[in-house]
Parts: C-alpha cells; sequence; structure tokens
C-alpha cells in the first residue's frame, strides 16, 4: 500500500518579529535574528486508513504538524506530501485542503451556522455542491455521528460533545480522505470524549478515513495503529500504543504519563509481580489478574 501522507526531513521555524528599534539595535551589533524550531527534521509517513495518534507535551509541536498536513503552513525545510501532492506547491493547495479535513480544539470557535444543518452545509457550499444534492449528504453526515433529529437545532445549546460532533460532521460532509482533530476531545468531559471518539473509529473502520489523532488523553490512544511521540519539535519513538506505553521512563522523561492501567502494572511489577509489561487497556489486566487468582 502506498503512502497517503509523507514527512520527508522535514523543518519548520517561527522567526522572532522585531520592533523596527531593535532590529535596528540588533543589526549594530551584529546579532542574528532568533530562530525558533517548531518542528526539526521530521521524517515519516502513513498509509491510507491508518489509525494514527500524535502524543507530546504542550509544546512539542504537534499542532505545527497538523497545520503543516493540511498545507496551512508550508515546511521550511523539507517536504510534505499529501497523495503524491507536494504541499509546497500553490496549485495543489486547494486539492489538499479539500481532501484533509481539521476538528479544531474549541468547539465554539469552528461552528459558525445558526442551525446545525447550516454548520454542516457550509463547507459543500465553499465546494460548490448544487443545493439539490446538499440535503442528502447533510442528513447522511448528521446520521452518522448519531444526531438525528438535531438539524434544526441551535448549536449554541448543544453540549461540548454534541458540537465536536457537528464540527465532525461538516468535515465528514466534505469527502475528506483525512480527518485531523487537534486535541479535538482536549475540553470535553468524559461522556463527550467518548461520544467523540466512537465516531472518529466508526470514521476509520467503516469509510477508510485516515485518521491524525493529536491527544494528551492517553487512554485514547490505545486503539490506535501507530503512535508517533513528538518531543520538542524533533521524532522522539514511534511504534505500536504497546511499544511505546511499555517505555514507561521514555514517556515520562518526555512529559507524559502512561495509562492508569499500564501504570498500575508497572508497580506491582516493582513490588515482585510477574506481569507482563504491554498492558494499555483493562479488559486486558482483566484477562490477566483473572488468570493469576486462579492459579
Amino acid at each position: 500500500m502506498d503512502d497517503y501522507i509523507k514527512y520527508e526531513n522535514v523543518s519548520y521555524s517561527y522567526e522572532y518579529d522585531y520592533e523596527d528599534s531593535e532590529e535596528e539595535e540588533l543589526n549594530d551589533m551584529n546579532v542574528p535574528r532568533s530562530i525558533s524550531y517548531a518542528v526539526k527534521n521530521i521524517s515519516f509517513s502513513v498509509k491510507k486508513g491508518e489509525f494514527i495518534a500524535i502524543i507530546g507535551r504542550n509544546g512539542s509541536g504537534k499542532s505545527t504538524l497538523a497545520r503543516l498536513t493540511n498545507a496551512l503552513i508550508q515546511p521550511t525545510e523539507g517536504k510534505v506530501y499529501i497523495n503524491s501532492k507536494d504541499t509546497s506547491d500553490p496549485e495543489n493547495l486547494w486539492n489538499i485542503r479539500s481532501s484533509v479535513g481539521m476538528v479544531f480544539q474549541n468547539p465554539d470557535n469552528q461552528i459558525i451556522g445558526t442551525t446545525v444543518e447550516d454548520d454542516v452545509a457550509f463547507g459543500l457550499e465553499n465546494l460548490g455542491v448544487p443545493s439539490e444534492k446538499m440535503k442528502a449528504i447533510i442528513d447522511e453526515a448528521i446520521h452518522f455521528v448519531g444526531l438525528d433529529g438535531f438539524s434544526e437545532k441551535e448549536p449554541h445549546l448543544l453540549s461540548g460533545g454534541q458540537k465536536q460532533r457537528v464540527a465532525i460532521a461538516g468535515v465528514i460532509a466534505m469527502r475528506p480522505d483525512v480527518i485531523i482533530l487537534d486535541e479535538a476531545t482536549a475540553m470535553l468531559d468524559p461522556i463527550g470524549r467518548k461520544e467523540v471518539m466512537s465516531v472518529v473509529r466508526r470514521l476509520n473502520k467503516e469509510e477508510n478515513i485516515t485518521v491524525l489523532h493529536i491527544t494528551h488523553h492517553m487512554d485514547e490512544v490505545a486503539d490506535a495503529d501507530r503512535v508517533i511521540l513528538i518531543d520538542e519539535g524533533a521524532l522522539l519513538a514511534t511504534g505500536t500504543p504497546k511499544e511505546l506505553f511499555s517505555q514507561g521512563d521514555m514517556m515520562r522523561k518526555a512529559g507524559l504519563e502512561v495509562p492508569q492501567i499500564t501504570r498500575l502494572f508497572e508497580l506491582l511489577r516493582e513490588s515482585g509481580v510477574d506481569l507482563p509489561k504491554d498492558v494499555i487497556n483493562v479488559d486486558d489486566a482483566v484477562c490477566i489478574l483473572e488468570k493469576i487468582i486462579e492459579k
């Protein structure tokens, strides 16, 4: 299977914007401009239909990766390819942004329609979809995210989880190949997070949509096909959730914690109990503990 997303030695830098007076003073002293790298020489690839979790502490460069993938910004160095299209080529921007949808952290900042139906229709209108075809597409998207009967509801009256599902409906109505969730569950309560992640998993499994899930909730990472760990803008590690979570010391050095059940098994092993390192969810833990009790 060909790579759908490909990063080749990608770096992205923010150049500090000095005031004119500061600029002149620094030039007189021959002081170079300050450049800060948000992403440093990163290479990785993602195949069509993969579910990738991207994790890292605050300020590690995760959101910069999201914007590079959607061609909202272009690499300072290196190349990003989406379905073999170079994101730095202006002729590819419309196609890339149409095929890569994004859902952001704050649902209130994404919803602009006066009703749920109007909001889902917004992207279709921008794509020039004929009005006679819109209704069926909108209804299908609303149904998929489990909001049947909400079409005429005012979005500001919905819960956080429902608002994020409206945002996801607006994205999937445009038939993207990739959905990026940039901390999309960060502001939600546990029920809202569960609602959103259920929809995302279905999109991945049933519609074969590639998912890049940026999150700091480690329990949401367990179902990913692979995990990419970013620290200080660099690619620190990549592997399956079990491979990364079994390296608790590395995770903690990167400013992250492993899932609670994984940490519990770590502590039990330190106490002398013979337990595996790769337990990352409660169901697996229960099976293992039941076998121990039965002995």
